[in-house]
Protein backbone atom coordinates (compact mmCIF):
# COMPACT_ATOMS: atom_id res chain seq x y z
CA UNK A 1 0.00 0.00 0.00
CA UNK A 2 1.27 3.46 -0.92
CA UNK A 3 0.32 5.11 2.39
CA UNK A 4 1.58 2.31 4.61
CA UNK A 5 3.98 3.54 7.31
CA UNK A 6 7.22 1.63 7.38
CA UNK A 7 9.08 1.36 10.68
CA UNK A 8 12.82 0.94 10.33
CA UNK A 9 14.82 0.05 13.45
CA UNK A 10 18.34 1.43 13.33
CA UNK A 11 20.24 -0.81 15.75
CA UNK A 12 23.35 1.35 15.62
CA UNK A 13 21.53 4.50 16.77
CA UNK A 14 19.54 2.47 19.31
CA UNK A 15 22.80 1.30 20.90
CA UNK A 16 24.02 4.89 21.08
CA UNK A 17 20.87 6.10 22.85
CA UNK A 18 20.89 3.18 25.31
CA UNK A 19 24.55 2.56 26.13
CA UNK A 20 25.42 -0.96 27.19
CA UNK A 21 28.65 -2.27 28.63
CA UNK A 22 28.11 -5.77 27.27
CA UNK A 23 27.04 -7.05 23.87
CA UNK A 24 25.08 -10.22 23.28
CA UNK A 25 27.82 -11.75 21.14
CA UNK A 26 30.25 -11.41 24.07
CA UNK A 27 28.06 -13.48 26.38
CA UNK A 28 28.80 -17.08 27.26
CA UNK A 29 26.32 -19.66 26.03
CA UNK A 30 24.46 -19.76 29.37
CA UNK A 31 24.49 -15.98 30.03
CA UNK A 32 22.07 -13.23 29.04
CA UNK A 33 21.51 -9.51 29.56
CA UNK A 34 18.54 -8.46 31.67
CA UNK A 35 17.61 -4.76 31.92
CA UNK A 36 15.93 -3.80 35.19
CA UNK A 37 14.55 -0.26 35.05
CA UNK A 38 14.50 2.64 34.48
CA UNK A 39 10.73 2.29 34.94
CA UNK A 40 10.83 -0.60 37.38
CA UNK A 41 9.52 0.43 40.83
CA UNK A 42 12.11 -1.60 42.73
CA UNK A 43 14.97 0.51 41.32
CA UNK A 44 13.66 3.39 43.50
CA UNK A 45 13.66 5.96 40.73
CA UNK A 46 14.78 6.26 37.13
CA UNK A 47 17.76 3.92 37.49
CA UNK A 48 18.57 1.31 34.87
CA UNK A 49 20.52 -1.78 35.87
CA UNK A 50 22.21 -3.82 33.17
CA UNK A 51 22.40 -7.28 34.72
CA UNK A 52 24.38 -10.21 33.35
CA UNK A 53 22.80 -13.43 34.55
CA UNK A 54 23.65 -17.10 34.33
CA UNK A 55 20.30 -18.69 34.97
CA UNK A 56 19.11 -17.11 38.23
CA UNK A 57 22.62 -16.18 39.35
CA UNK A 58 24.00 -12.67 38.88
CA UNK A 59 27.37 -12.43 37.12
CA UNK A 60 27.66 -8.63 37.03
CA UNK A 61 25.55 -5.50 37.56
CA UNK A 62 26.20 -2.20 35.79
CA UNK A 63 24.11 0.83 36.92
CA UNK A 64 23.24 3.34 34.19
CA UNK A 65 22.52 6.91 35.28
CA UNK A 66 21.50 10.13 33.57
CA UNK A 67 17.70 9.92 33.45
CA UNK A 68 17.05 12.63 36.06
CA UNK A 69 19.54 15.49 35.72
CA UNK A 70 18.97 18.23 38.30
CA UNK A 71 21.84 20.42 36.96
CA UNK A 72 22.46 21.55 40.54
CA UNK A 73 26.11 22.47 40.07
CA UNK A 74 25.41 24.64 37.01
CA UNK A 75 22.58 26.38 38.84
CA UNK A 76 24.95 27.05 41.75
CA UNK A 77 27.61 28.56 39.46
CA UNK A 78 25.12 30.99 37.91
CA UNK A 79 23.17 32.17 40.96
CA UNK A 80 24.05 33.97 44.22
CA UNK A 81 24.60 31.69 47.22
CA UNK A 82 21.27 32.50 48.85
CA UNK A 83 19.33 31.85 45.62
CA UNK A 84 20.98 28.43 45.25
CA UNK A 85 19.57 27.14 48.55
CA UNK A 86 16.16 26.10 47.12
CA UNK A 87 17.95 23.92 44.56
CA UNK A 88 19.63 21.90 47.31
CA UNK A 89 16.13 20.74 48.32
CA UNK A 90 15.77 19.04 44.95
CA UNK A 91 18.81 16.81 45.26
CA UNK A 92 17.82 14.41 48.03
CA UNK A 93 14.24 15.62 47.99
CA UNK A 94 13.35 13.26 50.87
CA UNK A 95 15.78 15.08 53.19
CA UNK A 96 15.66 18.69 52.01
CA UNK A 97 16.30 20.23 55.46
CA UNK A 98 19.55 18.26 55.80
CA UNK A 99 20.75 19.49 52.39
CA UNK A 100 19.93 23.08 53.31
CA UNK A 101 21.79 22.77 56.61
CA UNK A 102 24.98 21.53 54.93
CA UNK A 103 24.92 24.25 52.26
CA UNK A 104 24.13 27.03 54.74
CA UNK A 105 26.93 25.88 57.09
CA UNK A 106 29.40 26.02 54.20
CA UNK A 107 28.52 29.58 53.21
CA UNK A 108 28.50 30.70 56.87
CA UNK A 109 31.95 29.19 57.34
CA UNK A 110 33.25 31.08 54.31
CA UNK A 111 31.80 34.31 55.68
CA UNK A 112 33.25 33.66 59.15
CA UNK A 113 29.87 33.90 60.92
CA UNK A 114 29.50 30.22 61.78
CA UNK A 115 30.10 30.79 65.51
CA UNK A 116 27.77 33.81 65.64
CA UNK A 117 24.55 31.99 64.73
CA UNK A 118 22.08 32.28 67.68
CA UNK A 119 21.62 29.10 69.70
CA UNK A 120 17.86 29.14 69.20
CA UNK A 121 18.41 29.12 65.43
CA UNK A 122 20.84 26.20 65.75
CA UNK A 123 18.46 24.12 67.88
CA UNK A 124 15.56 24.78 65.50
CA UNK A 125 17.79 23.66 62.63
CA UNK A 126 18.58 20.44 64.48
CA UNK A 127 14.89 19.75 65.19
CA UNK A 128 13.78 20.17 61.58
CA UNK A 129 16.81 18.24 60.28
CA UNK A 130 16.11 15.30 62.58
CA UNK A 131 12.42 15.33 61.69
CA UNK A 132 13.46 15.16 58.06
CA UNK A 133 15.88 12.32 58.88
CA UNK A 134 12.95 10.39 60.36
CA UNK A 135 10.80 11.08 57.29
CA UNK A 136 13.60 9.89 54.99
CA UNK A 137 14.16 6.70 56.97
CA UNK A 138 10.41 6.04 56.94
CA UNK A 139 10.40 6.10 53.15
CA UNK A 140 13.47 3.83 53.10
CA UNK A 141 11.96 1.32 55.54
CA UNK A 142 8.45 1.40 54.10
CA UNK A 143 9.47 1.04 50.47
CA UNK A 144 12.00 -1.65 51.41
CA UNK A 145 9.29 -3.65 53.16
CA UNK A 146 7.09 -3.31 50.08
CA UNK A 147 9.96 -4.46 47.82
CA UNK A 148 10.14 -7.67 49.84
CA UNK A 149 6.39 -8.22 50.11
CA UNK A 150 5.55 -6.56 53.46
CA UNK A 151 3.00 -4.00 52.27
CA UNK A 152 1.85 -3.27 55.84
CA UNK A 153 5.22 -1.66 56.62
CA UNK A 154 4.78 0.79 53.76
CA UNK A 155 1.31 1.87 54.93
CA UNK A 156 2.49 2.30 58.51
CA UNK A 157 5.54 4.33 57.53
CA UNK A 158 3.58 6.60 55.17
CA UNK A 159 0.99 7.16 57.91
CA UNK A 160 3.63 8.31 60.40
CA UNK A 161 5.62 10.24 57.80
CA UNK A 162 2.47 12.25 57.10
CA UNK A 163 2.58 13.60 60.67
CA UNK A 164 6.15 14.81 60.08
CA UNK A 165 5.29 16.45 56.76
CA UNK A 166 2.43 18.31 58.44
CA UNK A 167 4.78 19.58 61.15
CA UNK A 168 7.33 20.74 58.58
CA UNK A 169 4.58 22.32 56.49
CA UNK A 170 3.44 24.19 59.60
CA UNK A 171 6.98 25.51 60.03
CA UNK A 172 7.88 26.36 56.43
CA UNK A 173 4.69 26.35 54.37
CA UNK A 174 5.84 23.44 52.15
CA UNK A 175 5.58 19.67 52.49
CA UNK A 176 8.82 18.50 50.85
CA UNK A 177 10.88 21.38 49.39
CA UNK A 178 11.20 23.90 52.19
CA UNK A 179 13.76 26.70 51.67
CA UNK A 180 13.53 27.15 55.45
CA UNK A 181 17.17 27.17 56.58
CA UNK A 182 18.80 30.34 55.27
CA UNK A 183 22.42 31.45 55.27
CA UNK A 184 22.80 33.12 58.68
CA UNK A 185 19.43 32.10 60.08
CA UNK A 186 15.95 30.84 59.27
CA UNK A 187 13.02 31.87 57.12
CA UNK A 188 10.91 32.30 60.24
CA UNK A 189 10.74 31.29 63.91
CA UNK A 190 8.77 28.20 64.97
CA UNK A 191 5.00 28.72 65.06
CA UNK A 192 3.46 29.20 68.50
CA UNK A 193 2.64 25.79 69.96
CA UNK A 194 5.01 23.89 67.68
CA UNK A 195 7.24 22.64 70.48
CA UNK A 196 4.31 21.10 72.37
CA UNK A 197 2.82 19.51 69.23
CA UNK A 198 6.18 18.11 68.18
CA UNK A 199 6.75 16.59 71.64
CA UNK A 200 3.33 14.91 71.40
CA UNK A 201 4.40 13.37 68.11
CA UNK A 202 7.64 12.07 69.66
CA UNK A 203 5.70 10.32 72.43
CA UNK A 204 3.26 8.91 69.85
CA UNK A 205 6.03 7.53 67.62
CA UNK A 206 8.07 5.56 70.16
CA UNK A 207 5.64 2.63 70.51
CA UNK A 208 5.00 2.71 66.74
CA UNK A 209 8.68 2.08 66.08
CA UNK A 210 8.55 -0.87 68.46
CA UNK A 211 5.60 -2.25 66.48
CA UNK A 212 7.63 -1.87 63.28
CA UNK A 213 10.48 -3.87 64.79
CA UNK A 214 8.16 -6.67 65.86
CA UNK A 215 6.22 -6.92 62.60
CA UNK A 216 9.00 -6.29 60.06
CA UNK A 217 12.57 -6.35 61.37
CA UNK A 218 12.09 -9.50 63.47
CA UNK A 219 9.75 -11.11 60.94
CA UNK A 220 11.00 -14.55 59.83
CA UNK A 221 10.34 -13.92 56.14
CA UNK A 222 12.07 -10.52 56.26
CA UNK A 223 15.07 -12.02 58.06
CA UNK A 224 15.35 -14.82 55.48
CA UNK A 225 15.26 -12.31 52.63
CA UNK A 226 17.87 -9.93 54.10
CA UNK A 227 20.22 -11.84 56.44
CA UNK A 228 23.46 -13.01 54.75
CA UNK A 229 22.42 -11.08 51.59
CA UNK A 230 24.44 -8.20 50.12
CA UNK A 231 27.21 -8.51 52.71
CA UNK A 232 29.43 -5.40 52.81
CA UNK A 233 32.73 -5.92 54.69
CA UNK A 234 34.00 -2.92 56.63
CA UNK A 235 37.27 -2.56 54.68
CA UNK A 236 35.45 -2.68 51.33
CA UNK A 237 33.00 -0.02 52.51
CA UNK A 238 35.88 2.26 53.51
CA UNK A 239 37.69 1.74 50.20
CA UNK A 240 34.57 2.68 48.23
CA UNK A 241 33.92 5.79 50.34
CA UNK A 242 30.61 4.45 51.63
CA UNK A 243 29.00 6.54 54.38
CA UNK A 244 25.84 6.71 56.45
CA UNK A 245 23.79 3.71 57.63
CA UNK A 246 25.50 1.51 55.03
CA UNK A 247 28.91 2.12 56.60
CA UNK A 248 27.60 1.87 60.15
CA UNK A 249 25.76 -1.31 59.21
CA UNK A 250 29.20 -2.81 58.50
CA UNK A 251 30.29 -2.09 62.06
CA UNK A 252 32.14 1.24 61.81
CA UNK A 253 30.93 3.91 64.26
CA UNK A 254 31.36 6.92 61.96
CA UNK A 255 28.79 9.70 62.10
CA UNK A 256 29.64 13.28 61.09
CA UNK A 257 27.39 14.66 63.83
CA UNK A 258 29.96 13.22 66.26
CA UNK A 259 33.12 13.29 64.10
CA UNK A 260 32.82 16.90 62.89
CA UNK A 261 30.69 18.04 65.85
CA UNK A 262 28.88 20.69 63.84
CA UNK A 263 25.96 22.90 64.91
CA UNK A 264 24.83 22.07 68.49
CA UNK A 265 25.16 18.29 68.18
CA UNK A 266 28.10 18.26 70.68
CA UNK A 267 25.66 19.57 73.32
CA UNK A 268 23.20 16.72 72.75
CA UNK A 269 23.45 13.18 74.12
CA UNK A 270 22.82 10.44 71.54
CA UNK A 271 24.38 7.16 70.42
CA UNK A 272 25.62 5.87 67.05
CA UNK A 273 24.04 2.46 66.27
CA UNK A 274 26.25 0.02 64.35
CA UNK A 275 25.60 -3.38 62.81
CA UNK A 276 26.47 -6.46 64.86
CA UNK A 277 25.62 -9.35 62.54
CA UNK A 278 22.88 -10.55 64.89
CA UNK A 279 20.78 -12.32 62.23
CA UNK A 280 23.50 -13.20 59.71
CA UNK A 281 26.85 -11.81 58.64
CA UNK A 282 28.04 -8.37 59.74
CA UNK A 283 27.19 -5.78 57.08
CA UNK A 284 24.31 -7.61 55.40
CA UNK A 285 21.00 -6.10 54.28
CA UNK A 286 19.38 -6.88 57.65
CA UNK A 287 22.09 -4.99 59.54
CA UNK A 288 21.67 -1.90 57.37
CA UNK A 289 17.92 -1.93 57.92
CA UNK A 290 18.30 -2.47 61.65
CA UNK A 291 20.69 0.51 61.87
CA UNK A 292 18.12 2.77 60.20
CA UNK A 293 15.45 1.74 62.69
CA UNK A 294 17.79 2.39 65.63
CA UNK A 295 18.71 5.77 64.17
CA UNK A 296 15.02 6.67 64.31
CA UNK A 297 15.11 6.14 68.09
CA UNK A 298 18.23 8.33 68.35
CA UNK A 299 16.62 11.08 66.27
CA UNK A 300 13.72 11.11 68.73
CA UNK A 301 16.22 11.52 71.59
CA UNK A 302 17.86 14.44 69.78
CA UNK A 303 14.51 16.11 69.08
CA UNK A 304 13.38 15.70 72.71
CA UNK A 305 16.54 17.32 74.09
CA UNK A 306 16.41 20.14 71.54
CA UNK A 307 12.76 20.88 72.31
CA UNK A 308 13.57 21.01 76.02
CA UNK A 309 16.23 23.65 75.39
CA UNK A 310 13.92 25.57 73.05
CA UNK A 311 11.34 25.81 75.83
CA UNK A 312 13.83 26.68 78.61
CA UNK A 313 17.29 28.20 78.00
CA UNK A 314 16.53 29.33 74.45
CA UNK A 315 12.78 29.86 74.60
CA UNK A 316 10.99 32.18 72.23
CA UNK A 317 11.34 35.88 72.81
CA UNK A 318 9.41 38.80 71.39
CA UNK A 319 12.71 40.41 70.35
CA UNK A 320 14.17 37.28 68.73
CA UNK A 321 14.77 37.70 65.00
CA UNK A 322 15.79 34.51 63.14
CA UNK A 323 16.97 36.69 60.23
CA UNK A 324 19.20 38.96 62.32
CA UNK A 325 22.42 37.34 61.00
CA UNK A 326 21.21 36.86 57.42
CA UNK A 327 23.64 38.88 55.25
CA UNK A 328 22.20 41.29 52.69
CA UNK A 329 25.03 40.54 50.27
CA UNK A 330 27.04 37.31 50.36
CA UNK A 331 30.54 37.96 49.07
CA UNK A 332 33.09 35.67 50.79
CA UNK A 333 36.85 36.11 50.55
CA UNK A 334 38.73 34.20 47.86
CA UNK A 335 39.05 30.64 49.14
CA UNK A 336 38.37 26.97 48.56
CA UNK A 337 36.20 25.22 51.14
CA UNK A 338 34.59 21.82 51.57
CA UNK A 339 31.89 21.35 54.17
CA UNK A 340 30.04 18.13 54.98
CA UNK A 341 27.12 17.00 57.10
CA UNK A 342 25.41 13.74 58.05
CA UNK A 343 22.49 13.29 55.67
CA UNK A 344 20.08 10.36 56.29
CA UNK A 345 21.84 8.51 53.45
CA UNK A 346 25.41 9.44 54.37
CA UNK A 347 27.89 12.25 53.87
CA UNK A 348 26.49 15.19 51.92
CA UNK A 349 29.19 17.70 51.05
CA UNK A 350 29.59 20.94 49.15
CA UNK A 351 32.86 22.18 47.72
CA UNK A 352 33.01 25.94 47.07
CA UNK A 353 35.55 28.03 45.20
CA UNK A 354 35.01 31.76 45.77
CA UNK A 355 36.92 34.39 43.79
CA UNK A 356 36.49 37.14 46.40
CA UNK A 357 34.79 39.53 43.95
CA UNK A 358 31.41 37.99 43.20
CA UNK A 359 28.39 36.82 45.18
CA UNK A 360 28.21 33.85 42.79
CA UNK A 361 30.58 30.92 43.45
CA UNK A 362 33.21 30.37 40.77
CA UNK A 363 32.76 26.61 41.33
CA UNK A 364 30.35 24.56 43.40
CA UNK A 365 30.54 20.77 43.56
CA UNK A 366 28.12 18.57 45.47
CA UNK A 367 28.93 15.18 46.95
CA UNK A 368 25.82 13.03 46.96
CA UNK A 369 25.85 10.10 49.37
CA UNK A 370 23.45 8.13 47.15
CA UNK A 371 25.80 8.43 44.16
CA UNK A 372 28.79 7.08 46.08
CA UNK A 373 26.83 4.36 47.86
CA UNK A 374 25.34 3.13 44.59
CA UNK A 375 28.82 2.50 43.18
CA UNK A 376 29.18 -0.65 45.28
CA UNK A 377 26.06 -2.40 43.97
CA UNK A 378 28.05 -4.80 41.76
CA UNK A 379 30.16 -5.97 44.72
CA UNK A 380 27.05 -6.59 46.82
CA UNK A 381 24.96 -8.35 44.19
CA UNK A 382 27.57 -10.42 42.33
CA UNK A 383 27.07 -14.15 42.83
CA UNK A 384 23.61 -13.75 44.35
CA UNK A 385 20.18 -14.44 42.95
CA UNK A 386 18.10 -12.01 40.87
CA UNK A 387 15.56 -11.79 43.72
CA UNK A 388 18.42 -10.80 46.05
CA UNK A 389 19.30 -7.87 43.77
CA UNK A 390 15.98 -6.23 44.72
CA UNK A 391 16.87 -6.66 48.40
CA UNK A 392 20.31 -5.14 47.80
CA UNK A 393 19.01 -2.05 45.95
CA UNK A 394 16.49 -1.29 48.69
CA UNK A 395 19.12 -1.68 51.42
CA UNK A 396 21.32 0.98 49.79
CA UNK A 397 18.50 3.60 50.04
CA UNK A 398 19.13 5.84 47.03
CA UNK A 399 17.39 8.93 45.72
CA UNK A 400 18.03 9.54 42.03
CA UNK A 401 17.84 13.31 42.37
CA UNK A 402 21.02 13.06 44.43
CA UNK A 403 22.61 10.43 42.17
CA UNK A 404 22.26 12.48 38.97
CA UNK A 405 22.32 15.92 40.63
Amino acid sequence: MANQVQYIFDNENLNKSEPQKFRQEDMKHDEMIVNIGPQHPSTHGVLRLEVITSGEQIVEVVPHLGYLHRCFEKHAENLPYNQTLPFTDRMDYLAAMNNELAFAMGVERMLGIEKEIPKRVEYIRVVVAELNRLASHFVALGSYGMDLGAVTAFFWMMRDREHILRLLEWVSGARMLYNYIWVGGLFYDLPVGFEERCLEFVQYLKPKLKELENVVIDNTIFVNRTANVGVLPKDLAINYGITGPMLRGSGLKFDLRKVDAYSVYPEIDFDIPVGKGEMGQLGDCWDRTWVRVQECYESLRIIEQSLERLTKEHKRDRDFDPRAMVPKKIRPKAQDLYVRAENPKGETGFYFRADGRSDIPFRCKARGASFVNLSIINELAKGGQIADLIAVIGSIDIVLGEVDR
